[in-house]
This record gives C-alpha cells, sequence and structure tokens, in this order.
C-alpha cells in the first residue's frame, strides 16, 4: 500500500501559462501534522540518484563560465534534445542565456574535487581545473567522460529556476565510472 502523498507548504505552478489552483489537485497531510516545506521536498528529491555535470559557456569579454548541476535529462533522440536548469539567482545565468552555445560535461567519479569547485561561487572556477577550448567558444572538462556541444532550442523561466532545452550538436563519450550524487552525497 502506498503511503498518502506530501503537499508542499510553497506554491507552485503547473505551467508559465496558468496559475497554480490547488484545489484542482486537492492537499494530502502525509502524517496529520504541517505539511513538509522545501527542504522535506529537497530531501525526498535527494532519494533519486543523478549524475553530476559542469556546463560551461563562453561569457562576456571571453571569459568562461561554467556551474555544477545535476539536473540534466535527456528529452529527444530526434532531434537529439537535453534539458537542464539553473537558479534563476545563478550569478552566470545572464552569459548563459547569451552564449550562442554551451557544453556539458559529464564528471568522472574521480571529479568530485571539479563539481565542487564549479558549485563555488566567487571563486575563478576554471583556475586549476584541466581545461581545453571546446567548439562554439565552449570549454571542455579534461577526464570527463562524455561532453555534449549544444545550441539553446528553448529557454524558459519555471518556478525558481531556468530551463534550457538544447540541442546537441555534437558529443563525445569515453568508457568509465560517472560521478553521482544521492542522498546529499557523492557516490
Amino acid at each position: 500500500m502506498m503511503p498518502a502523498l506530501a503537499s508542499l507548504s510553497f506554491a507552485t505552478e503547473a505551467s508559465n501559462d496558468s496559475e497554480y489552483d490547488e484545489s484542482a489537485y486537492g492537499t494530502v497531510d502525509a502524517d496529520g501534522g504541517t505539511p513538509p516545506g522545501q527542504r522535506a521536498f529537497r530531501d525526498a528529491l535527494g532519494q533519486f540518484a543523478t549524475g553530476v555535470t559542469v556546463v560551461t559557456a563562453g561569457g562576456v569579454e571571453g571569459k568562461p563560465v561554467g556551474v555544477t548541476i545535476s539536473s540534466l535529462a535527456s528529452v529527444s533522440l530526434a532531434p537529439p534534445l537535453m534539458v537542464w536548469s539553473l537558479a534563476r539567482t545563478s550569478a552566470s545565468l545572464p552569459s548563459f542565456c547569451a552564449a550562442p552555445c554551451h557544453a556539458i560535461n559529464v564528471l568522472a567519479s574521480t571529479q568530485e574535487a571539479v563539481c565542487r569547485r564549479f558549485a563555488t561561487g566567487g571563486i575563478d572556477r576554471f583556475a586549476g581545473t584541466e581545461c581545453r577550448a571546446g567548439p562554439c567558444g565552449t570549454t571542455l572538462i579534461a577526464g570527463a567522460l562524455a561532453y555534449f556541444i549544444c545550441r539553446h532550442r528553448s529557454v524558459r523561466v519555471v518556478g525558481d529556476h531556468v530551463l534550457f532545452i538544447a540541442e546537441v550538436v555534437y558529443y563525445r563519450s569515453s568508457a568509465g565510472v560517472p560521478l553521482v550524487f544521492h542522498g546529499g552525497g557523492f557516490r
């Protein structure tokens, strides 16, 4: 038997085109107490293991930008489309929106330090990271298991993030063990 569903204590939206109507979905209190907040929701999402990637692009004045993300999914094989998201508060957001292309670098299990570096704000994320120039102004992380060179197909604000639906124009992959994030830690 499936446990009762927990409702969210903050507003969500079904799409950008309509207002969220809680009455259309109803609310279910999982344990008779206060519905979970954002932390509990985030913890529940943490039960879904994700790969870890660094997305890079050419930034303003030719300086590259890069961020660690784990919100990546394949959308379509024909045409080859992927989706990833970036927080609306990210300082790198304007650069990613303006760049004609970006590279998604899939990290290997040995690249936790690279992951952490690109997740840290206020530093030169590329300093000390072995990289090479990629097509269309992108930067490729040495040792990555795969990379995908993409161009924007659609950029859309959804909730507190921006979704990038990207068309893959080139990719490379190699065998290896990926860096995985699950339950608040790396595996």
